[in-house]
């Protein structure tokens, strides 16, 4: 009779740990889902692909025993979508992964061909350029939207014809139905991206970017003047909200002492003139009227051209051979800096993916590092001791393509193909 006491005690002791450790397990899933859910964009066209990769990440860092832990311990995920996108949506993902506002002044970034009938997106291409011969594999492929890294519509065009190898291309694209959009130096700019992949070659180090970019700010100017009674604040108000522009004004107000009240406000570029001249016609804020160029706040590890401080030194033939593994290439071509021979040191290099001669002008480093520099810029590095190494233009940026594809295939649905261009090369080879 004791012994089934004994045993009885033992047997709910279970149960109770039991229905714990449910308990728990419940307890951890709600806020396993809670967290992903707030690092997550709610704007993200697929949040259940992202929780899915968040969760596999996870799990695949917890010992084996965990993973084959019994079904009540586990967390049960949403099913994956299965539908293609429509191209906005792909866009967005595109714009989350490299802001536009990221690229140069000068650049040609975005869409560059949209097609007059909407399609779902099913299969994208990365290509670094757009050439016949890759249109020839998308087309075979039957693609819905081309990423061409260099933008195949650059200048101004004022007619279409075949004659013009680009503008051929682009009116074979509207014809197949196809869009193509192009991030260029949004993509060296952006943190993680190609400058910051091309660097990465060497070694760990201490990157820093050579020419920073700054935030896309929409108010640029800050403008301060005085008013002395609240009814001439409001009038004011009234009078700079139906300003040309106007409506992208920002203000506050605070009363001073025996003065009146203070004003302050920030409007963009294109508000400032019709602002101002409202102003100068009252005359309190006339004759108080303050105007301040605002600086656009630093967007920290974001810019033109990379700096890297490496952890670990090498030499200039290591750099050599490092660099050849990490482009895939079998030949590079190399300058020595004046005084300097293959054993020499790197322990601080500068790259500019592309044609990076504008970015690396007067940078101090043992080494650059970009794809094609001019005869006399060459000459100009080499005289102040630092080695070049040359890639060809493209060949320093192409590799970044497979990245970006893992990149952007985790934020899409399953049914949405992601496939680098296998016809994509650079002009140049060595014979």
């Amino acid at each position: 009779m004791l012994t089934g006491r004994r045993n009885l005690s033992r047997t709910l002791s279970l149960l109770t740990s039991r229905r714990l450790l449910i308990s728990k397990s419940s307890n951890f899933n709600t806020a396993l889902f809670s967290s992903a859910s707030s690092i997550v964009p709610s704007c993200r066209p697929s949040p259940t692909r992202s929780l899915s990769f968040l969760t596999s990440r996870r799990t695949s860092a917890l010992p084996r025993s965990s993973v084959n832990s019994p079904p009540s311990c586990r967390f049960s995920l949403p099913a994956r979508r299965t539908d293609p996108m429509a191209l906005r949506d792909v866009l967005q993902v595109l714009e989350q992964l490299a802001p536009l506002s990221l690229a140069e002044s000068w650049d040609n970034v975005g869409l560059l061909v949209e097609p007059s009938k909407s399609r779902p997106i099913k299969t994208i291409m990365l290509t670094n350029d757009l050439t016949d011969a890759v249109m020839e594999e998308a087309e075979a492929l039957r693609c819905d939207l081309i990423v061409s890294y260099h933008p195949p519509l650059f200048r101004p065009i004022k007619r279409l014809v075949q004659k013009d190898w680009k503008q051929r291309l682009a009116i074979r694209a509207v014809e197949a139905g196809m869009a193509v959009f192009s991030p260029h130096t949004s993509w060296d700019s952006m943190k993680e991206g190609v400058n910051d992949w091309l660097v990465a070659g060497l070694g760990s180090g201490q990157v820093s970017v050579l020419s920073q970019a700054y935030s896309a700010a929409s108010h640029s100017h800050k403008l301060e003047f005085m008013v002395k009674t609240a009814e001439e604040l409001n009038a004011v108000m009234e009078e700079l909200k139906a300003c040309e522009g106007g409506a992208t004004l920002q203000y506050s107000d605070r009363r001073a002492d025996g003065s009146g009240f203070h004003v302050s406000l920030t409007c963009s570029d294109s508000a400032l003139t019709p602002i101002v001249q409202t102003l100068l016609r009252h005359s309190a804020p006339s004759q108080s009227l303050c105007i301040l160029k605002l600086e656009k706040p630093p967007l920290p590890g974001h810019g033109q051209g990379r700096l890297s401080v490496l952890d670990h030194p090498v030499t200039v033939a290591t750099a050599v051979e490092k660099m050849k593994s990490h482009l895939g290439l079998v030949n590079l071509r190399l300058a020595l800096g004046a005084g300097r021979t293959l054993e020499s040191s790197v322990c601080t290099a500068a790259v500019c993916a592309g044609s990076g001669a504008s970015v690396l002008s007067g940078v101090k480093a043992d080494l650059f590092i970009t794809g094609e520099m001019s005869h006399h810029e060459v000459l100009d590095a080499v005289a102040a001791g630092t080695s070049v190494i040359l890639s060809d233009h493209s060949n320093s940026e192409r590799g970044f393509l497979a990245v970006f594809r893992e990149r952007l295939a985790v934020r899409l649905p399953d049914a949405v193909q992601v496939l680098l261009s296998k016809a994509d090369r650079d002009p140049l080879q060595v014979v």
